[in-house]
């Protein structure tokens, strides 16, 4: 076991020989998580869609609390779903892209919540190391498939054995987790329910598929292949357009962008429906009040913009995700945030909410406390870094490290020379005007800043390279050295 391994479970250990006494002076809360795959965070009825309707997705955020500015850290599917369990950044808990198992020795929130007496079970969608579908620690009840699964007639592994089930998955996923529900009502319990919707390729349920036929589909302004558009844009982002991930490629042009868009809405209905399911069956055990519900999507989703579909990249539709909370007898329904919550912060929020002690591996913070109208101590965050390990699946796309701040969004590419990104998001929200779009990489000697010639922009980008590097260092990253001599 490694240092940083040992120093984690002894800080874990340490929370859980803590945590019975304080849970035995107050009920052990029930949670729900749940995970929706690529789920954007625009895609909501009470978002303002013209016409995606998401009746039971609304009834939860209209009697809870929205994030607007909720993120994910890294913006792929395993290294997300790795951080939510850990609560640590992708450089910290070693899962950097999509076929990474997890480590298991690794403390996670389900852990910690078995130890504290919670019957724990993970419903649906894994997504960490592709080669098995063997149930992992932390779990009471395991019901899961390999990889990506399929939407339909998926092949499940039952604590351990497998079987396939007819039907559609998330119908099936949503049956199961009923039925955790009513098991488990008389005790407490923590579900996760991890839906393979909406994942591409997008496959509605067959009562879903002919929805939206006539409604317009939104064109982002960003989408078109202009000069205006891709000035000061990186090389990399407009030579995209035409591979599997660029709205000229589409899928090795398997669809077209206005089927595409519909059948992502499609197949979204059927996730409302599974939410609303679940509201009733805890409605119906007298839980709902009770129950501490977050809906989350493992990232976000580019729909057009820049020419682009997908995630992986350091702009607003990929990084931004929904995180809704739901628990009316913990604080006052109709609440709308406004500080920047991560996918790093859900397991301290559960264990939190729990009673439980948070170890000291985790790197993100309890938002508890903002929800109920507390002010936290120390003072909240008021920025955070992303990160993005290049893939060989997608070769195209480069390795990036940025900060995100709650006005700035700066990223900076490793393995190509190009262009960095600057964006002033409060007066520039579509991401149009990059800063630095007239400081091109040319050699690998040089600094960019040393050719900023505005004073005021230069201390900006020498203040932020400086804050990635000690992030990355206060949450047992290296010291990143491609950030140096630029």
């Amino acid at each position: 076991m490694s240092d940083t391994s040992r120093r984690s479970f002894l800080g874990c250990l340490a929370g859980i020989g803590a945590a019975p006494a304080l849970l035995s002076a107050q009920p052990k809360r029930n949670i729900i998580f749940i995970l929706a795959d690529d789920h954007r965070y625009d895609m909501f009825g009470f978002m303002g869609h013209p016409w995606l309707k998401t009746p039971s997705i609304d009834r939860l955020a209209h009697g809870g609390a929205v994030f607007r500015n909720s993120f994910v850290t890294t913006s792929l599917c395993s290294p997300s779903r790795a951080s939510i369990l850990t609560g640590q950044y992708a450089h910290a808990h070693g899962v950097q892209g999509n076929t990474t198992p997890l480590n298991d020795d690794l403390i996670t929130f389900p852990k910690v919540l078995q130890q504290n007496g919670y019957t724990t079970g993970l419903i649906g969608k894994w997504h960490m190391g592709a080669s098995t579908d063997m149930p992992h620690p932390g779990f009471s009840r395991w019901i899961s498939f390999r990889g990506q699964g399929t939407y339909l007639d998926p092949l499940l592994n039952f604590d351990g054995t497998q079987r396939k089930v007819d039907g559609y998955v998330t119908d099936i996923l949503t049956d199961e987790a009923e039925r955790f529900i009513r098991e488990n009502a008389a005790r407490p319990f923590c579900l996760y329910l991890g839906h393979k919707a909406v994942h591409g390729e997008f496959t509605p349920a067959n009562r879903h598929r002919d929805l939206y036929l006539k409604d317009p589909v939104p064109y982002p302004k960003t989408m078109a292949n202009t000069e205006s558009n891709y000035r000061g844009k990186p090389d990399w982002v407009r030579k995209q357009r035409e591979s599997v991930i660029g709205v000229d490629g589409m899928y090795d042009h398997a669809t077209s962008f206005d089927k595409f868009y519909r059948d992502y809405c499609r197949t979204v209905m059927a996730l409302d429906e599974s939410t609303g399911r679940i509201l009733n069956t805890l409605e119906e055990k007298k839980l709902l009040d009770d129950t501490l519900i977050v809906y989350m999507g493992d990232n976000g989703f580019i729909m057009g913009e820049h020419g682009l579909i997908d995630k992986r990249a350091m702009y607003e539709p990929s990084m931004r995700v929904p995180i809704i909370v739901h628990c009316p007898s913990l604080f006052a329904p109709g609440r709308w945030l406004d500080q920047l919550a991560l996918n790093i912060d859900i397991g301290p929020t559960f264990l939190d909410a729990a009673g439980a002690a948070i170890p000291g591996s985790m790197q993100g913070r309890s938002f508890l406390p903002l929800l109920k109208g507390e002010k936290p101590s120390p003072p909240w965050r008021t920025d955070f870094l992303y990160e993005y390990f290049w893939e060989r699946s997608l070769p195209q796309v480069p390795s990036m490290f940025g900060l995100r701040t709650e006005r700035y969004s700066y990223c900076r590419y490793n393995g190509i020379w190009d262009l960095d990104e600057l964006y002033d998001l409060a007066n520039d929200p579509g991401q149009e005007h990059n800063l630095l779009g007239d400081y091109r990489i040319t050699s690998q000697i040089g600094s960019v800043s040393g050719r900023i010639k505005d004073p005021a922009l230069r201390e900006m980008v020498n203040g932020f390279q400086a804050r990635m590097q000690n992030i990355l260092l206060a949450t047992e990253g290296r010291s990143e050295p491609l950030f140096r001599g630029r």
